[in-house]
């Protein structure tokens, strides 16, 4: 299946190739890439393992990158793709980016924000669930299945 070069499919795939990136190293494999102007100003993947630091999630990499790349604290024409819904911390900093779009893979039916507040996002925020999903949920697994 072909998608157009700008799709959200094509985006989440450079997501889920973050991702895979976080697997290679032993983290959680969660994927993320910020767009602006239909082009990738950031990306990151989970480092809390590598960097010691609970806070090292990929959204949370994925905004500072894009932050220092664009010289702005705001993301307002902004969109993150991410392979898992975010936590509360990361909708939170997404939040005060004030991301214009969110768009993840897989819920997170244990951790994902919107267990806990499903206002965290700032109000202007949109939000578009479960592309590539499968393949999403599918790399989750089988990291967890060979941490068990």
């Amino acid at each position: 299946m072909e998608f157009s070069v700008f799709s959200d499919e094509s985006f989440m795939k450079e997501a889920l190739k973050e991702a895979h990136a976080a697997y290679e190293k032993s983290e959680v494999p969660v994927g993320a890439v910020i767009v602006c102007d239909r082009e990738i100003v950031a990306r990151g993947h989970n480092l809390t393992e590598t960097l010691n630091d609970v806070t090292a999630h990929a959204e949370m990499q994925a905004l500072t990158a894009a932050m220092n790349q664009l010289g702005a604290k705001y993301l307002t024409e902004c969109t993150l793709f991410v392979t898992l819904e975010p936590c509360v911390m990361c909708a939170g900093a997404m939040q005060w980016a004030q991301i214009e779009r969110l768009v993840y893979g897989s819920e997170d039916d244990k951790k994902g924000y919107r267990l806990f507040s499903g206002n965290i996002l700032h109000p202007k925020t949109t939000i578009t669930k479960n592309i590539l999903s499968r393949e999403s949920k599918t790399l989750l697994e089988d990291f967890f299945r060979k941490k068990r």
